[in-house]
């Protein structure tokens, strides 16, 4: 007969599950460490919009106690919120970070790139980000795989060539959680940390780690205009035409960008917690409810993509 202790009929405890937001943070830093140790020259994207912003705080809980190990970049089109500006600049501050910008400005003052007919912007970071980046070999990106049908081709690691275009064909497998990094001399590759989440997921931690964003992130009464319905705001990078009112809405943005071609949202949503709430009940994407230049087609984003955009 065979006598079973206390200790014996004691049951085990089952391992602890990790949450949803647990296991993106996880894999998101663990992409973040793999990096720094794979390559030498990292960067990391950082325009004070909410995916960076997140990019960047899952860095600093990466490397904690010690610094972030690599700079960060904004490639500025000169057409960017007051408000994102301000937050960009006192986050670099506050962390104590290496910021490098790159100005679209300047290109356009010495000839390298013409202004476009529609005074847009976003369209002209290509070729100041490929040059900006071209002192790198590994550059985070805050790419999501729900915000445009080509980011859902893309894989964590996106490898792109000597002219920093990308195939959609040569993406490589990342089975077990396993990246490759291989590039040949001027090839590079671009990390997407965020790969996995969506919108809400990123609202959601937002909520979870009280992170800070820029104000125009939530409802805010601003004097806009309707165009290719979208709220415009009415500013030194968009004005009105002929036929188009202004009129004072209660908006909110949930992407920043060009302001000549970003577009708010109405909105109640004062905090956090109400962001939620609306990004859960929504079924239009960020991009193209309120971005107008990825509406110019379906594969407006994979053509811009294939030439070097991020």
């Amino acid at each position: 007969m065979t006598t079973t202790t206390d200790e014996q009929a004691r049951p085990v405890p089952a391992t602890r599950r990790l949450t949803q937001l647990q296991s993106l943070e996880s894999e998101a830093i663990h992409i973040l460490r793999e990096v720094v140790a794979e390559f030498e020259r990292p960067v990391l994207l950082f325009s004070g919009g909410k995916d960076s912003v997140v990019m960047l705080h899952l860095a600093v809980k990466a490397f904690w106690p010690g610094p972030v190990p690599f700079p960060v970049l904004h490639v500025d089109t000169g057409h960017n919120f007051p408000e994102v500006l301000a937050f960009r600049d006192a986050t670099v501050e506050r962390l104590g970070l290496r910021l490098e910008v790159a100005l679209v400005q300047d290109y356009l003052d010495d000839g390298r790139l013409r202004e476009r007919a529609d005074g847009t912007r976003n369209q002209l970071q290509t070729v100041p980000l490929l040059d900006a980046i071209g002192r790198h070999d590994a550059v985070f990106g805050g790419g999501r795989r729900d915000e445009e049908k080509a980011r859902a081709k893309e894989r964590i690691y996106s490898l792109r060539d000597e002219f920093g275009q990308w195939d959609p064909r040569n993406q490589r497998p990342e089975l077990w959680n396993l990246y490759n990094g291989r590039h040949r001399p001027g090839e590079h590759v671009r990390v997407f940390p965020l790969s996995n989440w969506t919108e809400l997921d990123v609202w959601r931690y937002v909520a979870a780690e009280r992170i800070a964003l820029p104000s125009l992130y939530y409802a805010h009464d601003r004097e806009v205009f309707a165009r290719d319905g979208m709220w415009l705001a009415v500013g030194p990078h968009a004005q009105p035409r002929e036929g188009e009112p202004v009129t004072t809405r209660r908006v909110r943005y949930r992407t920043v960008g060009d302001a000549s071609c970003t577009g708010a949202v109405e909105s109640d949503a004062t905090h956090v917690d109400d962001v939620v709430l609306e990004i859960a009940a929504t079924r239009l994407t960020e991009r193209g409810a309120t971005r107008a230049d990825d509406r110019a087609s379906e594969a407006a984003m994979e053509d811009r993509k294939k030439e070097g955009y991020f």
